[in-house]
């Protein structure tokens, strides 16, 4: 049996929403392995822990294409705390559903998207302890 995408899933791939980089991004994640297909790259910009802009760029299937688009959607204006949240599970009902074959497609959009988070959260530590240190001197 063949891959059955839904309407939604197919919308996302063909309206891709949010594909680009942010030249000046708070963090950035990336999950995969080019050596055995499906590569997803995420960058975030936050202000005041919310997450203003988000953007992908990926090497894969139509599914992680489709996920990625909608990973972005859920995570636009979320604080950093609820934009950690979002799961696999959630990004695959968002695009409606996923069959089992395909349901690592949305691991990585989630997945990226929480190392691009915790790469702005390591940032943001190491900027104020350089803070820190350069006050105390």
């Amino acid at each position: 049996m063949g891959d059955i995408y839904t309407d939604k899933l197919l919308d996302h791939f063909l309206h891709p929403r949010n594909v680009g980089e942010i030249e000046d991004a708070d963090g950035v994640g990336q999950i995969g392995d080019s050596t055995c297909g499906d590569v997803v790259k995420v960058w975030i910009k936050v202000k005041e822990d919310r997450i203003v802009d988000v953007r992908f760029r990926v090497f894969g299937c139509p599914a992680v294409i489709a996920t990625c688009s909608a990973m972005t959607e859920l995570a636009m204006g979320k604080s950093l705390d609820e934009a950690a949240e979002i799961t696999d599970e959630v990004v695959a009902d968002a695009v409606g559903g996923l069959s089992p074959d395909k349901m690592h497609c949305s691991n990585l959009s989630a997945a990226a998207l929480y190392e691009a988070i915790m790469n702005y959260v390591v940032g943001s530590v190491e900027r104020e302890r350089a803070r820190s240190i350069t006050r105390d001197l």
